[in-house]
């Protein structure tokens, strides 16, 4: 079993990872996770964002959400016609059936992995939770950096994520060493897809 860690302001440190792709540019929506060789936390995981993956117009929103273990995740519908909502992946199967305009269904997602979502009338709406088991995670905004924040120094596994990632499983994972001060930085190179419909 992990260890318990406080959170020591004294001690605790953020690593800064920039992700682009072969040609330079930044890489969005990537699921960063570190998890520490000293263990995680023993407290519940909260992420200090919404829980929520929203149907407008025509498409989900975001197209990717971190949630941790046993969180409840809403969907709600903000368009002017029924979606359904579903998902065959080994973290979670499920299948919301149609619903309309300002109504929401909720979902309990128990175990960590990938849970590609979809819709059974809109093909082209996809998007993507990344259910995770340490509280050290964070994704890549626009410009493709990603903070995560009050790491214990030390020994770290970083591994990086994206849907549209060639790699096996979408991942990348880089050993790392948090210093004992200061802060750490890692830039690393992902092969993406070029982005789907949605994106565009």
């Amino acid at each position: 079993m992990a260890p318990a860690l406080a959170a020591d302001p004294a001690w605790a440190h953020d690593l800064a990872v920039s992700v682009t792709a072969r040609d330079g540019k930044p890489v969005a929506d990537a699921v960063v996770m570190v998890r520490p060789l000293a263990g995680v936390p023993r407290a519940p995981i909260k992420f200090s964002w919404a829980y929520e993956v929203a149907q407008r117009d025509l498409k989900f929103s975001p197209y990717v959400l971190i949630v941790p273990v046993g969180a409840e995740v809403s969907f709600p519908n903000f368009d002017g016609v029924k979606h359904t909502v579903y998902s065959y992946s080994e973290a979670k199967t499920f299948r919301l059936k149609l619903y309309g305009r300002d109504m929401t269904r909720v979902v309990r997602l128990d175990k960590p992995g990938v849970v590609p979502l979809g819709c059974d009338i809109h093909d082209t709406m996809l998007a993507y939770i990344r259910v995770v088991d340490t509280p050290y995670a964070a994704k890549t905004l626009a410009g493709g950096a990603a903070v995560i924040r009050d790491l214990p120094p030390g020994p770290a596994t970083v591994t990086v994520w994206h849907p549209d990632s060639r790699t096996a499983n979408g991942e990348s994972v880089r050993r790392i060493v948090v210093p004992a001060s200061g802060a750490a930085s890692l830039a690393l190179q992902m092969d993406v897809r070029p982005a789907p419909m949605h994106m565009n």
